[in-house]
C-alpha cells in the first residue's frame, strides 16, 4: 500500500511538473473542483486526483496494451513505449475531463512530450525516494 501511495506522489509531481513546462498540458480546476477557499490548494486536490487516475491507468491498462502491442515493441526496438505512454496520458485526459476539472493534453504530440518528461522524472524520482521493500545486507 505504502508502495502504491508513493507512486501516485511521485506520478502527482511529475504531471505537476509537466504541466509547468509543457505548453498544451493544463490543470484545471474548474467550477466543479472542491471549493476549499484556497486556489492552491484546490490546485493541489486535482493533481491528486488526476495523479490517482494516471496510476491505476498505468496499472491496469498499460499491461493489457503492453501485451497486445509486443510485436510493435519488437519491430520499432521499444520506441512504441513513447506511443502507449502517450496514449496513458490520453486516457488520463479523458477520464478525468468527463468532469470540469482535471488534466487536459491538446493533442498526440503534446501528450509524447508529456510522457516522454513524466517518465523521466518519474524514474528520476523513483531512483532518489525509497520505496521501503529495499532489503539491506
Amino acid at each position: 500500500m505504502l508502495r502504491f501511495i508513493l507512486k501516485v506522489l511521485i506520478n502527482g509531481v511529475a504531471i505537476w511538473l509537466a504541466s509547468l513546462w509543457i505548453g498544451g498540458i493544463d490543470i484545471v480546476a474548474g467550477s466543479d473542483a472542491p471549493e476549499t477557499g484556497e486556489p492552491v490548494l484546490n490546485t493541489v486536490i486535482v493533481v491528486a486526483v488526476v495523479a490517482l487516475i494516471f496510476t491505476l491507468v498505468n496499472a491496469i491498462v498499460k499491461p493489457i496494451v503492453k501485451m497486445l502491442a509486443l510485436p510493435l515493441y519488437l519491430l520499432t526496438l521499444g520506441l512504441f513505449f513513447l506511443v502507449v505512454n502517450a496514449l496513458m496520458l490520453m486516457l488520463t485526459s479523458w477520464i478525468s475531463g468527463q468532469t470540469s476539472f482535471g488534466l487536459t493534453v491538446d493533442g498526440f504530440w503534446t501528450a509524447v512530450l508529456g510522457a516522454l518528461v513524466i517518465s523521466i522524472i518519474s524514474l528520476v524520482l523513483s531512483v532518489i525516494l525509497p520505496d521501503g521493500e529495499r532489503k539491506t545486507r
